[in-house]
């Protein structure tokens, strides 16, 4: 790749970190794409895409943000950041301006991730207990990563971290897929959000799409290489 290749920032969802795209990292920087795995705090949508917005407008030249689930929605409002030249969206919510993740996801019937949520608490902004949730560990496997090997699955269970209720209720301000450009790849065995789910955001946003046939929720764990195609073919298109 050249000077004017763009950074691919990647962000994680709900029940995962940064370690979590270590395969695409790996794949990318084969590719000689740079790339920044930044670590999205899970704490609610508005603040979520102002850390993800600030990490990406301190990067020198072109930007190609890239999300998966949850992290699908902070792209959206964080791509209208000036420098971003793409979006990228991995077995994600991809939302309107105006739109929670929880009315885009209340449209299409529940996946097996609804049944199977451990509700915590933690410290909220004002003191006072708010809520967060994660994936019951016994039924990590099957809902997030079922075509993950099983030893490294239970290691993902208990190293999962929590989404904020916030990130399910609050709206989204901006819908930045109205003004970049857009690539989604669709987990046609998702059991974390309903397939539909992200077809139809996909469909919404005009983003160029790839689905693939048996991939978990976790396709960047489990096909880093067919995610870093999808990534570096956005890269080429915006570079």
């Amino acid at each position: 790749m050249t000077e004017s290749t763009p950074t691919v920032v990647l962000v994680h969802g709900a029940f995962a970190d940064s370690g979590s795209w270590a395969g695409v990292i790996a794949e990318l920087q084969a590719h000689g794409v740079p790339v920044l795995a930044t670590s999205n705090p899970l704490r609610g949508l508005a603040s979520d895409a102002a850390y993800v917005a600030s990490v990406a407008a301190q990067i020198a030249g072109p930007v190609v943000l890239v999300g998966h689930s949850y992290g699908g929605a902070v792209i959206t409002v964080a791509g209208v950041t000036e420098n971003v030249v793409g979006l990228v969206y991995v077995a994600a919510y991809i939302l309107e301006e105006g739109e929670s993740l929880g009315e885009l996801q209340g449209s299409f019937p529940d996946s097996p991730l609804a049944a199977n949520v451990k509700e915590w608490t933690y410290p909220g902004p004002d003191g006072a207990p708010a809520g967060e949730v994660t994936i019951a560990a016994g039924a990590f496997p099957a809902v997030f990563a079922a075509d993950v090997p099983e030893d490294v699955t239970k290691v993902l269970a208990v190293a999962q971290r929590a989404l904020a209720v916030a990130g399910f209720e609050e709206k989204a301000t901006a819908a930045a897929w109205k003004t970049k450009p857009a690539w989604a790849l669709v987990a046609a065995a998702d059991n974390a959000i309903n397939p539909d789910v992200e077809r139809f955001g996909a469909q919404r946003a005009g983003a160029t799409v790839v689905e693939v046939e048996g991939a978990s929720h976790a396709i960047a764990v489990s096909q880093p290489k067919t995610v870093a195609e999808l990534i570096l073919q956005a890269v080429r298109a915006v570079g």
